[in-house]
């Protein structure tokens, strides 16, 4: 805390600041009231300490000066004084001060008085920023999320409909679908897909349509319902009224239903829902209406149900896991996501978009993907979807920078796929591929070019390459001046 420290004697005043300092308190000193009250005009002090019996003004003036700026709220005073009578507190108190010490000053009392006037200013600024700054406070955060909601529809105008997803006739077909769905908030959508596929991202585009228009399209309320506990799965879904359960909120809470009222709620993973939990969600589909845990008043619901998982839910009926009545309810209108190993076309397109995109954000040079890289990213199985694809030119433009996207940037990062095909051996060591122009390739220019890939290989350490190479550091540097091959050695 910053204090103000205002004392004509020395010795006490060392003392009193020795204390302060050796408890992290910022402390600037004064030697009588009136410079202490320039600076307190001038400055934020939540605390004035002051001796009451100085020359000129005393420090009890000066905390009557003090209360009578217009930020004096700001300041709580506590003074003190080796001349201890029933007066001067009284004059003390009726000044305003916080408290009212005597010399020589206690040090665990001194504590204990600046942890109750820090608990005082917290208080007092909360409550000033809720009261005097309430709408600066409301239009701020209003802006800021008018600023989130432009970034989410330009995301999904962008991400969604414009680019991501959609460089396959199956991927434009189901963007249809989905538009269709948009139209209808009546009927309840399954979206079935593997991990990574983007369900979420589905059913953002079935609830904001191509317009975008939050006013017609509400809330979009998503819930994971493999993250939640059976016990608090109910509570979380349609809230609780006041005492339903021990531990809850004193005056109840609201659920997702409720929150998601003229919106669209978004069930990710929905066979991990309870058994026991699934007839409940049933009712409110075919109802309407629900009850909160230990209400007795039927809420009306509206509300667009979007549910996604990436088990079959055919099975698990069959199994007895999952209802098969709410099953068929949901189904209603169906999405299944292709995985990315089945639009191998679109894997370039998603892979340079990444490229570009964590390369702005990453400040890194990255512009393009190498032929051969392409190709590794084309064979490879992609168990996790556009989630993987997405991590390994994240990480790989991360870990490096370069112009092109190179095999050895990414092969590391690719694992063996569950088909049981390996993607080539590259770890500490890589391929290098050169073109063989058709007018010739003369042996000074090969060993250029191959000095520059091993560089490349080595991140521009020299000391690597030479002994990669098996030369000599001073024959390397010579050969790279005289080629005016520039790259800096990074030992």
């Amino acid at each position: 805390m910053r204090i103000l420290l205002v004392d004509d004697e020395r010795a006490s005043r060392d003392a009193v600041k020795w204390f302060l300092k050796s408890q992290e308190h910022e402390v600037t000193e004064c030697v009588n009231g009136e410079e202490a009250l320039a600076k307190v005009v001038a400055g934020d002090f939540p605390m004035v300490l002051s001796d009451i019996r100085m020359p000129g003004m005393s420090g009890t003036e000066l905390a009557v000066a003090i209360k009578q700026l217009p930020n004096s709220w700001r300041t709580d005073i506590v003074l003190f004084t080796g001349h201890g009578d029933i007066q001067s507190a009284v004059s003390a108190l009726r000044a305003g001060v916080y408290d009212y010490m005597q010399k020589p000053v206690d040090a665990k009392e001194l504590a204990s008085v600046i942890e109750r006037i820090a608990e005082h200013q917290a208080l007092l600024r909360e409550n000033r920023t809720l009261t005097e700054r309430f709408s600066d406070e409301v239009n701020a955060a209003t802006e800021e999320t008018r600023h989130e909601l432009t970034q989410m529809k330009q995301m999904v105008a962008e991400s969604i409909v414009g680019k991501i997803g959609v460089f396959s006739e199956s991927m434009k077909a189901l963007f249809a679908h989905a538009q269709q769905f948009h139209k209808d908030r009546s009927i309840p959508v399954l979206i079935q897909g593997e991990t990574g596929t983007g369900k979420e991202i589905v059913a953002k585009a079935i609830h904001y349509g191509t317009e975008f228009d939050k006013a017609k399209s509400g809330s979009f309320v998503d819930i994971n319902c493999a993250a939640l506990a059976p016990t608090l799965f109910e509570s979380e879904l349609f809230g609780y009224e006041p005492g339903a359960f021990t531990g809850g909120i004193s005056k109840g809470q609201k659920g997702k239903f409720d929150l998601a009222q003229g919106g669209t709620l978004f069930l990710d993973e929905v066979g991990e829902i309870p058994i026991e939990l699934q007839g409940k969600l049933l009712r409110v589909l075919q109802e309407k209406e629900f009850y909160r845990v230990g209400g007795l008043k039927k809420i009306k619901t509206d509300v667009r149900i979007i549910c996604a998982t990436n088990v079959p839910l055919e099975e698990w009926v069959e199994k007895g896991k999952f209802r098969r009545d709410l099953y068929f309810r949901l189904k209603v209108g169906q999405i299944v996501i292709p995985p990315l190993r089945e639009r191998k076309e679109e894997i370039l397109s998603l892979a340079e978009i990444f490229l570009r995109d964590f390369s702005r954000q990453k400040g890194k040079k990255f512009k393009i993907i190498h032929p051969d890289t392409g190709k590794i990213l084309e064979q490879h199985h992609w168990s996790g979807n556009v989630r993987e694809l997405k991590n390994v030119i994240e990480y790989a433009v991360f870990a490096n920078d370069d112009v092109e996207l190179k095999p050895w940037h990414v092969i590391h990062l690719i694992q063996a796929d569950p088909a049981g095909k390996k993607q080539p051996e590259m770890a500490g060591e890589r391929q290098i591929v050169l073109p063989a122009p058709p007018g010739g390739y003369p042996m000074k220019q090969y060993t250029d070019d191959i000095i520059r890939e091993i560089l490349d290989m080595q991140q521009g350490n020299q000391t690597a390459t030479a002994r990669y190479l098996g030369m000599s550091l001073r024959g390397l540097t010579y050969r790279l001046e005289s080629k005016k091959i520039n790259i800096e050695n990074t030992d």
